[in-house]
């Protein structure tokens, strides 16, 4: 799992991967596929194809015959494979220093490394656990 470090001011998903220089870094870095949200459409295009995002809706209006079915399969078939990536997402959440985070900004991307670092660790004792049954 990772996670960026926190912005000072509010910024969208795919701004903030740019500030960061993950586009260059996918781009130029090993071959690997990154399942993202909506957020981050048009990023695939510019990481050759490492960035996978949700199909993007083509027509809104005079779509032709069975579109909206292959489009809705697509869709669902992205959400599957994205599962995982937000059931992490939702045990950051859980944590209760991330919940109600009322200390100051500048160390919440500290916070946010703590725990998902202790979140990483505790997913491989359990595939680890799960492998020796």
């Amino acid at each position: 799992m990772y996670c960026s470090p926190a912005e000072p001011t509010s910024c969208t998903d795919i701004t903030h991967a740019r500030k960061l220089g993950l586009v260059r870094l996918l781009s130029d870095g090993p071959a690997v596929e990154i399942l993202a949200d909506a957020g981050y459409q048009g990023l695939g295009a510019q990481t050759g194809g490492r960035v996978v995002t949700p199909p993007h809706r083509k027509f809104k209006k005079n779509a032709p015959d069975r579109y909206e079915e292959i489009h809705e399969q697509r869709r669902k078939a992205h959400s599957s494979r994205r599962i995982r990536v937000e059931h992490s997402i939702a045990r950051l959440k859980n944590w209760r220093a991330l919940a109600r985070h009322h200390a100051r900004r500048e160390h919440m991307s500290d916070t946010i490394q703590a725990v998902t670092a202790l979140l990483s660790h505790q997913q491989t004792l359990t595939l680890a656990a799960n492998e020796r049954v």
